[in-house]
């Protein structure tokens, strides 16, 4: 299926740090899983020092995991669960449906750091009549590099997510 939506950013077009952040990590990242290619997000990321926390959509961090130790780490399981949601059969496309069920509207900026707040709630159809479910937030951390460019540092993902339906 073709993509139909128009990502547009809820960012006033005068702020270029919230716009480049978000381009990177909703429209950018989004067609990169669809496409399974890692190619596509690899620059977008500090490799030197990245880690990720799945918080396992538990409030509790006591149960939280460092599932991702370094960036090699992280790049296989995203390439795994993109290939693997490229074996689905669904019944609309795919960018749109994840483009649908993702907000990212809160970016705090502090210096050459920020923390981004991405938020998943949807539901994609499956061909079959089931659907899979969007359900968790993930809070990335940035970092401005002296060229201007937002890179990833880090995340912790899956973390529960209580906006309704």
């Amino acid at each position: 299926m073709m993509t139909t939506t128009s990502p547009q950013s809820p960012f006033p077009a005068t702020d270029s740090d919230r716009n480049q952040i978000w381009h990177m990590l909703v429209p950018r990242d989004i067609a990169a899983f669809v496409a399974a290619d890692w190619s596509m997000v690899e620059h977008d990321f500090k490799a030197d020092g990245f880690y990720a926390i799945d918080a396992c959509t538990s409030d509790d961090p006591d149960t939280w995991k460092m599932m991702f130790p370094d960036l090699t780490a992280y790049r296989d399981e995203w390439l795994r669960q993109a290939i693997a949601a490229q074996q689905i059969d669904y019944a609309e496309d795919l960018f749109n449906a994840v483009f649908r069920a993702t907000t990212l509207d809160k970016i705090d900026i502090t210096g050459n750091r920020a923390l981004v707040r991405k938020h998943f709630n949807g539901r994609i159809k499956k061909a079959d009549g089931t659907e899979d479910r969007l359900l968790w937030k993930t809070h990335y951390y940035c970092e401005k590099q002296g060229t201007g460019k937002w890179l990833i540092t880090g995340f912790t993902g899956y973390l529960p997510n209580h906006d309704p339906d």
